[in-house]
């Protein structure tokens, strides 16, 4: 009999073996668990719920508006019959963008590209936010129960990690990261094909007998690892980035443990990660190449590594989004250099104190062991390269990401997110340890000691949980379209594609534009973004001044009660510090020379400022490109055939 055919548990997997559980048990609590979690997760975004087209998580902004406008662009591609053009001018023309340099969310974008037509993309991110928590937890849920952990344990584990702080937190505008449904299945798939075929025995008398003679069990095992795989690239690259290193340090830990099942599965587990690379790039090679060796390619790490890294404080400080904080507390977190969508590291001194008591437990079980080890060098590695305690950096000490960072791949992660995977080693640990507990405690025998029910284990890890218990999200309204939006792009009567500028100018912090452009399709291709990609040396100069000083004429303007105000804070505070960069004065005028030299470059067959003609920055232009083409409900617009001489 062909052995690769055999479909049962490896036996030198020992403790990590299934168990063939009461179909009927399993069942309902596949059901019911999950049920919950989605019931947890619609409390938690309730204030979206309230009104999902119009309400953001409330504390990043701009990448919110970044997200709306690659969803807009997605169902713009879809509802035409194709998928997103992978390099595009509709954002930052005429240079365009990678979008896999960025973050576009593509698979999510894709498959809610019918919500996004419907009901806008506001809608589509509320639908993603709210199953990026209750798929998450539910993810981890069914891979503890394929590992034989308890259906209470399981579900405690689930929890902890689909409503963990790392996930709340990234629920601030970055999506891509609170979609973390995929990282326990790559996981669990890459174990299964490590260890042992993935269909448990109980189940495999249900598959036609000569298809099991047929294909070697690790040729399904590796076609779904690859699918996995794939699907988390079109997610977000980074995570699963972060999902390998966790994979590769949990297998580690199985080859020091179990060498000889290692040695045993060293060609079958080949076999299956040659089929899982070739489904992986069979799906996304194309896109791979496109970003590594298409146009628009970045270079370099686009954020240091020292900010976004976790500071040691961090594990044990609450911030205000959890039901369990001070003031000083949430004070401390707010000063976090890296951001609040940044802040991913807490744990609470309870739950870590539990995570101690779980890995000296389950430490003779192969499952604890390696959950124990990930947990503890991810925490490490999320540190960063040098220590960071109190906000105050060590760069004379060196962590191991210092040498890790070199490595050309991984150099690109930021190591606070590893956060995510490092609450998904906590959870399974946690859930782990539980199951041992209560197993030394419900064999111990009665006539040599008072038996503690082994139920009370399951309270007491409930309670060391309580910290990780969030509040309902806070919210906030999306910034809408001026009035006239629609109508000025109407009446400029543009062919499609045509490039505009849009004033305020959309970069990094102020992507109005961008949002704008979400909710309405206009314009198709515009000047500027929120984008990464590599920019020329001549046209930063000319945009370093040129564009903040023209969004601080659009902020002068803006009232303070305007729902623009913020916007118009962070445009005159970038005026303000390119000034002081350039040595001149924040009233000085950039000259006509320099502003036409940018547009020239930019090639604009349009410019709309939201300003009527005579605010500063409509008089500006006027003098610039010459009395506007259409004004609509305090918007100017101008429509341009050739720039004039400067």
């Amino acid at each position: 009999m062909n052995s690769a055919a055999v479909i049962e548990p490896a036996d030198a997997a020992g403790d990590w073996d299934d168990a063939a559980q009461p179909t009927r048990v399993w069942s309902a609590a596949a059901a019911v668990v999950p049920l919950c979690y989605l019931i947890a997760a619609v409390l938690l975004t309730w204030s979206l719920w309230g009104d999902p087209a119009a309400r953001l998580v409330a504390g990043n902004r701009h990448d919110a508006d970044q997200a709306a406008w690659f969803m807009h662009y997605a169902a713009t591609a879809v509802r035409h019959g194709r998928l997103p053009a992978l390099v595009t001018t509709a954002l930052n023309a005429p240079t365009g963008v990678n979008l896999m340099w960025n973050t576009p969310l593509l698979l999510p974008d894709v498959v809610l590209a019918p919500v996004t037509w419907l009901a806008g993309p506001q809608v589509s991110l509320t639908i993603l936010t709210t199953l990026g928590f209750a798929g998450s937890a539910a993810a981890l849920f069914w891979v503890l129960r394929r590992w034989d952990v308890s259906i209470p344990a399981a579900a405690l584990g689930g929890a902890v990690y689909g409503f963990s702080p790392a996930l709340l937190q990234s629920a601030l505008g970055h999506y891509d990261l609170q979609l973390a449904i995929l990282p326990p299945l790559i996981v669990d798939a890459g174990l299964r094909l490590a260890i042992g075929p993935s269909v448990p025995a109980s189940r495999s008398a249900r598959l036609p007998a000569r298809w099991l003679g047929r294909v070697p069990a690790w040729t399904p095992a590796g076609a779904w690892l690859g699918l996995l795989v794939a699907g988390q690239i079109f997610i977000n690259e980074e995570v699963a980035l972060t999902t390998a290193l966790a994979g590769v340090l949990i297998l580690l830990v199985l080859a020091v443990s179990r060498p000889r099942t290692v040695l045993r599965r060293v060609l079958p587990t080949a076999a299956g990660l040659v089929i899982a690379v070739v489904v992986a790039l069979a799906l996304a090679g194309s896109a791979l190449w496109t970003q590594f060796h298409g146009p628009l390619v970045s270079h370099g790490a686009p954020y240091s590594p020292d900010v976004f890294s976790n500071d040691l404080t961090t594990f044990i400080t609450p911030q205000s989004a959890l039901l369990f904080h001070t003031a000083a507390s949430a004070a401390a977190a707010a000063r976090y250099h890296g951001g609040a969508p940044e802040y991913l590291a807490y744990l609470g001194w309870p739950l870590i104190a539990a995570l101690a008591v779980a890995a000296v437990a389950s430490w003779h079980r192969l499952a604890g062991r390696a959950a124990a080890v990930t947990f503890v060098v991810l925490c490490v590695f999320s540190l960063g390269p040098h220590p960071l305690i109190a906000d105050r950096t060590y760069p004379t000490v060196d962590l191991p990401w210092h040498w890790i960072q070199a490595i050309p791949i991984l150099g690109l992660v930021l190591p606070d997110r590893l956060s995510i995977l490092t609450d998904g080693a906590a959870a399974a640990l946690l859930a782990v340890g539980i199951d041992d507990i209560r197993a030394r405690l419900a064999a111990r025998r009665p006539s040599r000691r008072p038996r503690l029910r082994p139920a009370a284990v399951l309270g007491v890890a409930v309670l060391c949980c309580l910290p990780l218990l969030p509040r309902t999200l806070a919210t906030t309204g999306t910034t809408q379209p001026p009035a006239g939006w629609s109508a000025m792009f109407a009446r400029l009567n543009l062919r499609p594609d045509s490039r505009v500028l849009v004033l305020p100018y959309p970069e990094g912090l102020l992507t109005l534009a961008m949002r704008w452009a979400a909710q309405t399709g206009e314009p198709s291709s515009m000047i500027g973004g929120y984008v990464i990609g590599p920019k020329t040396a001549h046209l930063s100069r000319l945009m370093r001044r040129t564009t903040p000083y023209l969004n601080s004429l659009w902020a002068a303007r803006v009232p303070p009660g305007s729902p623009y105000s913020g916007s118009a804070g962070i445009a005159l505070a970038e005026w303000k510090q390119t000034a002081e960069r350039q040595r001149v004065s924040p009233l000085s005028v950039v000259p006509a020379k320099t502003a036409l030299a940018m547009l020239a470059r930019w090639r604009p067959r349009a410019v709309v400022a939201d300003a009527s003609a005579r605010s500063p920055l409509g008089v500006y232009l006027t003098k610039l490109l010459g009395p506007p083409t259409v004004t609509v409900d305090g918007l100017t617009g101008w429509r341009i055939k050739t720039l004039p001489a400067p």
